[in-house]
């Protein structure tokens, strides 16, 4: 949570911009100095702006913000740098969607493990008219995510997380296995 800094100066004065006359009215110093630590901290927010939107520099809870506003959905079990990476990769991510790829490096980003993924994939087609179609029929998924020994895994949590992220309409299956 922001709060307000004690001494914070202001780098612009609003009484210094003021004309000579007013300048030499202690009333008028004063007043405008109340202005100015009133706006120090909104001026100094502004100044550091793109610090709070870039999700490895921003305040802790802001992270959490910079997701909402980019779609992202965080498990706040999840370790803050791991958040950060998440929020990060959002719209890289989002044009990887879907994809076998895309699943990975999420799945990777948020475990920091090794991703696996075994898919049947790809389009069943036959040149030949009225012959049975070969591959598989139906689709599939099976992703394996191996994480150190000891590292904690919300394995209900990633489920969720693949389900969001895969074809609606592939069926998947989850193994965690610790190295």
């Amino acid at each position: 949570m922001r709060r307000a800094v004690a001494g914070l100066d202001t780098p612009y004065p609003i009484g210094t911009l003021l004309p000579a006359v007013f300048q030499e009215d202690p009333v008028a110093m004063r007043w405008t100095g109340a202005l100015d630590e009133v706006l120090a901290p909104a001026i100094s927010t502004l100044d550091c702006l793109a610090a709070y939107t870039d999700p490895m520099l921003a305040p802790d809870d802001f992270v959490r913000w910079l997701a909402g506003w980019l779609g992202t959905v965080l498990d706040e079990n999840w370790p803050l740098d791991r958040q950060r990476a998440a929020v990060a990769h959002s719209v890289p991510l989002y044009r990887l969607r879907g994809t076998a790829e895309g699943l990975r490096t999420l799945v990777e980003l948020v475990t920091g493990g090794e991703v696996e993924l075994a898919e049947s994939g790809g389009v069943r087609w036959s040149a030949a008219p009225n012959t049975p179609l070969p591959g598989e029929e139906a689709a599939r998924l099976a992703v394996r995510v191996t994480v150190p020994r000891g590292t904690p895994v919300d394995v209900a949590a990633l489920e969720e997380l693949i389900v969001a992220e895969k074809p609606a309409h592939v069926p998947h299956g989850l193994e965690v296995v610790e190295r």
